[in-house]
């Protein structure tokens, strides 16, 4: 029997959500067979090993100026917009990685914080967790840190047609680069479906659900004469569309993505054009 359209909606973008050492976490809830850990891994380890490379030269930073529109994209940026585009990691030899029965949602996007510098990006992102009680992030929290890792808790919420609400927790490490170049990576290793969220019978209904499996974001940040650039790059993993529907899913899929991936930026920018909820020591 096919399942509803609609439920292949609900993992789209999630990804830049978290405030974000490229690498994952040993262990990640759910488990997924092996084959599809295997072909997940992989993608991930060779979307990371692109972005090491890059985020190393000494020229070119932001993944948007590895792209065939990269001058228009900074531009774009620079003057207040959100470029966002979709991506797909291959192989060396350009054979995609294809995850069996799943489906890899791969986008990045970047917005400008203006008046702001790196230094105070950084102290911020690594005080509270950005969005919480905004867009999708209903709720956050940092469970702990060491150096320049913490591990943050989001309860997500994603909607198109239907509502799904997630809890989350996210291994989150920050990477200087240069007095003006850092990066980012947030990688989950929970992913809980709530079953009656919001009510007094709220529960996780076991770890995960076919609508979200894997999330990892990557940031870069750059500073900039009029702020600092932030840039996302999100891949997420879910079940794949029903067979025989990819055609008339694809472009809602891509049309959602988008959305979240704007909001997301939208919510990153609005957290840093209020005060911080927290005042430096004197």
């Amino acid at each position: 029997m096919l399942r509803p359209v609609r439920s292949l909606l609900l993992p789209l973008a999630l990804g830049c959500l978290g405030a974000t050492t490229l690498g994952q976490p040993p262990v990640v809830s759910p488990a997924l067979p092996a084959a599809e850990d295997a072909a997940w891994r992989e993608y991930a380890i060779t979307t990371e090993r692109r972005i090491a490379g890059e985020v190393a030269s000494t020229g070119r930073f932001l993944a948007l100026e590895f792209g065939a529109t990269a001058a228009a994209d900074r531009q774009a940026v620079l003057s207040g917009r959100m470029p966002v585009a979709e991506m797909r990691t291959t192989r060396a030899d350009g054979t995609p990685i294809d995850v069996p029965h799943r489906w890899v949602h791969h986008w990045r996007g970047a917005v400008l914080l203006p008046g702001v510098r790196l230094d105070q990006v950084f102290s911020r992102l690594q005080s509270e967790v950005p969005g919480s009680g905004r867009g999708d992030v209903m709720a956050s929290a940092i469970l702990g840190r060491n150096g320049p890792q913490m591990r943050v808790f989001l309860k997500v919420r994603r909607t198109k047609f239907i509502t799904v609400v997630y809890n989350t927790e996210h291994v989150v490490t920050f990477h200087r680069h240069t007095a003006t170049r850092g990066a980012s990576t947030s990688v989950a290793t929970k992913i809980a479906q709530l079953d009656a969220p919001g009510t007094s019978a709220e529960r996780e209904v076991g770890a995960g659900s076919e609508f979200l499996l894997r999330w990892n974001s990557y940031w870069r940040y750059e500073e900039a004469p009029a702020g600092v650039i932030a840039e996302c790059e999100s891949i997420s993993l879910s079940r794949a569309a029903p067979f025989g529907t990819g055609l008339l899913v694809a472009p809602i899929v891509s049309g959602t993505a988008r959305e979240s991936m704007e909001r997301a930026l939208v919510n990153l920018r609005g957290h840093f054009q209020t005060p911080p909820a927290w005042s430096p020591a004197r």
